[in-house]
């Protein structure tokens, strides 16, 4: 019988994917990831005075509940010294909840919904939906607590128009987003015999359909009045799966960019030698980069200038002094590897591709290298991974976009602009990004894993080889 064998890293990434339908929940699953690999929870709000960070410890802390970061401290540490950074973002676009949700439309219950991100918006006509996301709930104690919700069943779904009420479907599907993208949740007649209805002094069911709350309400085993708000995200009930003849494909929802995301955390867990290690190793994963990055958890905010400076400037357990520069210093010994996914060519649209930059699934993890600076890579941190893969025979590829074409930007270019901080922009290479379904390759998954381990492990006695500031 032909069945071909699936890479275990494959396999794992898609229960992490599965788990993981919005950046809160994206943020638990790798936490969980974390404490299991011994690593300990912090907070910002409190002093990371000496005696807390030691070297070779591993300590990681969230912000907003869809931001975290990891670090892992060498053991031969001292402050001054660099940081090996790996950069990457838990939010990916899709629909979500308006803060009034509530619509009645020609005997239908819909959800108002807005649009995250640049989605390719007609792929989300005709799935299974469900929300996922966070509730506050408010405790007997008067405490307000993030709990976080995942409806598992299909309880929306966005239907097409019938053909025979637009025969230019085939060929122009057109819609307007603020009419024509609401999400149906029940049909009104089904919801009023159902003898679910307002109660009073609920504020949520003032703004949402009573029956979207009981679901919520019924999953998290609270009253309908103890939910105070939400944030929610419409996600695909679809989950993600191996695919293709030879079980080469991962077919999946927000591949962009929980792929990196995971493979930035599993390198980080699984990175050996700590005991000889100079730097700081650390994984970052922000939240909103598919709005910009500009709020208090994404990546232009201070979640990383902050950590940083704290790190260099708090006195390692049995380590030498901090230096009034020791930040400035850490700076210039450090880089950022920015890892989101990268185009891989389409066999349909081979012509989209510059003709010798054609990333290929299954043939590496991808360089990103854009002249107007959309990506920060350079000559000096292209080649630090490449002389990493080539130690380790590790496959690697380079993309560049064409010139009449538009390119996509990272949190790359921002956080070396902000820190002063080398940077070099890389990826899996994917088909549809952007979409409601994804298509991965199932041997990048370890490609990106294994090339982000090797960094974590190498980059500090490979940096001392490299004279360019």
């Amino acid at each position: 019988m032909f069945n071909p064998t699936i890479p275990q890293e494959a396999q794992d990434f898609i229960e992490f994917v599965n788990q993981s339908p919005s950046p809160f929940h994206a943020t638990h699953e790798a936490a969980k990831i974390l404490k299991a690999a011994g690593y300990t929870e912090i907070k910002e709000r409190d002093s990371w005075n000496e005696g807390l960070i030691q070297r070779e410890g591993k300590y990681y802390f969230t912000r907003n509940g869809s931001a975290i970061i990891a670090f892992h401290v060498g053991g031969k540490y001292n402050p001054g010294n660099g940081f090996s950074i790996v950069g990457a973002h838990t939010d990916s676009p899709c629909l979500k909840v308006k803060p009034v949700s509530k619509k009645d439309k020609s005997g239908y219950l819909e959800v108002g919904v807005q649009l995250y991100g640049g989605g390719i918006w007609h792929t989300w006509f005709d799935r299974d939906l469900s929300v996922a996301g966070r509730v506050l709930i408010e405790h007997e104690d008067g405490t307000f607590k993030h709990t976080l919700v995942k409806v598992d069943r299909p309880i929306l779904r966005i239907p097409t128009l019938a053909i025979h009420l637009d025969r230019t479907a085939n060929d122009s599907f057109t819609f307007n987003k603020e009419n024509q993208l609401a999400p149906i949740l029940a049909t009104a007649a089904k919801a009023q015999l159902s003898g679910i209805t307002a109660t009073e002094g609920v504020e949520s069911e003032a703004n949402h359909h009573p029956l979207l709350v009981r679901i919520l309400a019924d999953e998290m085993k609270v009253e309908p009045n103890q939910i105070r708000d939400f944030e929610l995200a419409v996600y695909d009930t679809q989950k993600s799966t191996i695919g293709g003849a030879c079980n080469e494909f991962i077919f999946s929802p927000r591949l962009d960019n929980l792929e990196m995301s995971y493979c930035s955390i599993i390198a980080l867990t699984q990175a050996k030698d700590i005991e000889n290690d100079t730097n700081i190793r650390i994984a970052a994963l922000f939240d909103n980069e598919e709005v910009g990055s500009m709020t208090a958890h994404g990546a232009d905010s201070n979640l990383l200038p902050v950590t940083l400076q704290r790190l260099a400037n708090t006195r390692v357990v049995d380590a030498k002094d901090v230096s009034l520069t020791a930040f400035e210093e850490s700076i210039h010994k450090s880089i950022l590897v920015s890892a989101d996914m990268a185009h891989a060519i389409h066999p349909n649209y081979a012509d989209r591709h510059e003709e010798n930059h054609r990333p290929e699934m299954h043939k590496g993890t991808v360089i990103k290298i854009n002249a107007n600076q959309r990506y920060a890579t350079t000559a000096v941190t292209s080649m630090v991974l490449k002389e990493l893969a080539k130690k380790h025979q590790i496959p690697i590829q380079e993309f560049v976009v064409r010139n009449d074409s538009s390119c996509g930007s990272t949190i790359g270019p921002m956080l070396s602009a902000k820190l002063g901080l080398r940077t070099v922009d890389v990826g899996n290479p994917q088909l549809s990004m952007h979409s409601i379904r994804e298509t991965g390759g199932t041997d990048d998954v370890k490609h990106g894993i294994d090339l982000l381990r090797v960094f974590y492990e190498e980059f500090a006695v490979l940096e001392q080889r490299f004279i360019v500031d």
